[in-house]
């Protein structure tokens, strides 16, 4: 098959999931390959900001901790206006499209950063625009997970869905794990660009966490013409408005905030909040050490409870994590206030037991869409949802530039206990007005 006929391929014709005899089972699972792997590389484009910052100050900017918070939060803030457009965009750009598209802007931040860290006179508002582009990765979410809803049947809705989300989300562990290892060294082909000096006479090669991933953004790019189809669902702009006159399009948004707001914001926000929480202790933990673990955990429950909710529904998993949050983070609220490092551990644990079940009310609630609305709806729904749920890093950052730590995380505590009542009226009880 010639390159020209591969870029011109055709949409599908008479694509219905439901049906067995019009079903391609092997082209479903190939789109949600090719598009998970690009959702992956675009949260890690979308938390880069996250893992450089806190090492900004050490290579020669002189950031307050107000303008290190406004920088880590501005991508949750781009991110949640990008996936308002993106969730108006898989019926009418279609899949492929879509991820080629993407993965094709996600180079131009990646490649900002690695200018930025290597010149410390860059302006600061020149840096917020940077941070303001990572945000094309946070609002891809919005179009990559109604676009691969549309291949799957329902009953498989949350085994696809959960995979695509957790793998996707497991972009904020990768980058904020793998950008501690490679500011270590030159990286192959890369030698020739001098590292940065630190306060301490050290070196570190910060311009790497830039670079480390926009081969394989570009082997996404590739994948993504080559493997996507697009199927025949259309839907203009306005006919994709009925959504909003649904009253359970506004009861999940509330409730996706709880669960990808809170892992969202406290994964851009944690390593931030350990550095200013502990910093100038003697043994102070170092924040790039622990900063993957919360999303790892909360990816991973994401995906390994795709096929639990497919069993037994997504509403009383849901349930479950709105309960386990509100107890986490009632738990974390009592260490947040140290005089020395000894309580690091229990704050830690805290932190983790909030993005575990965030994960998993995470898988709950995107079982729970397709089963509440139609195919089309239900991509929207979708869509919206998490679009307002991106903006947690923004709000989460804000929040703690406004107040301090123990009242935020009391009015988070409150704001997941409302939430889990309204699971329990609407969808998880005996006779619920929607069960799912």
């Amino acid at each position: 098959m010639s390159t020209l006929t591969l870029l011109r391929r055709p949409p599908l014709t008479g694509w219905d999931p439901e049906n067995e005899a019009t079903w391609d089972k092997r082209l479903a699972w190939r789109t949600l390959a090719i598009t998970t792997y690009n959702l992956t590389l675009a949260f890690c484009v979308w938390y880069l900001v996250s893992a450089i910052a806190p090492r900004l100050n050490d290579i020669g900017y002189d950031l307050s901790k107000g303008q290190l918070y406004w920088l880590a939060a501005i991508p949750g803030l781009a991110g949640g206006i990008g996936r308002l457009i993106y969730m108006f965009l898989p019926p009418i750009v279609g899949t492929r499209t879509l991820v080629g598209g993407t993965a094709t802007l996600m180079v131009l931040p990646m490649a900002g950063w690695v200018l930025a860290v290597r010149d410390p006179s860059t302006p600061y508002s020149m840096l917020l625009l940077l941070a303001a582009a990572g945000g094309i990765g946070g609002g891809a979410f919005a179009g990559f997970m109604p676009s691969t809803s549309y291949f799957f049947p329902k009953r498989m809705a949350g085994t696809a869905l959960g995979l695509q989300a957790g793998l996707g989300n497991f972009g904020v562990s990768l980058i904020q794990f793998l950008v501690p290892w490679v500011v270590g060294f030159g990286l192959l082909g890369t030698a020739a660009l001098s590292p940065q000096v630190k306060a301490d006479g050290s070196e570190i090669y910060l311009h790497n966490a830039g670079l480390v991933l926009i081969p394989w953004v570009v082997l996404g790019a590739i994948l993504a013409a080559v493997g996507l189809r697009r199927i025949p669902l259309k839907a203009n702009f306005r006919e994709q408005l009925d959504i909003f006159g649904e009253k359970h399009t506004w009861y999940m948004t509330a409730v996706y905030v709880m669960t990808f707001g809170a892992f969202s914001g406290f994964a851009a926000q944690m390593g931030l909040l350990i550095k200013n929480m502990y910093d100038g202790m003697e043994g102070a933990p170092d924040p790039l050490k622990y900063v993957f673990l919360g999303p790892l955990l909360g990816s991973i429950t994401r995906a390994a409870w795709g096929p639990l909710c497919d069993r037994f529904g997504g509403a009383v998993w849901t349930l479950v994590s709105g309960i386990g949050m509100t107890a986490a983070t009632v738990f974390t609220v009592f260490f947040l206030d140290p005089s020395d490092t000894s309580t690091f551990g229990l704050f830690l644990g805290g932190m983790l037991a909030i993005f575990t079940f965030a994960g998993i009310g995470n898988a709950g609630t995107f079982k729970q869409m397709p089963m509440i609305f139609d195919r089309r709806r239900a991509g929207g729904v979708i869509g919206f949802t998490s679009a307002i749920a991106a903006f947690g890093p923004f709000l989460v950052g804000i929040g703690l530039s406004l107040v301090a730590p123990q009242a935020f995380f009391v009015g988070a505590a409150v704001y997941f206990a409302l939430c889990t009542a309204l699971v329990w009226r609407q969808y998880a009880r005996p006779g619920a007005p929607r069960p799912s």
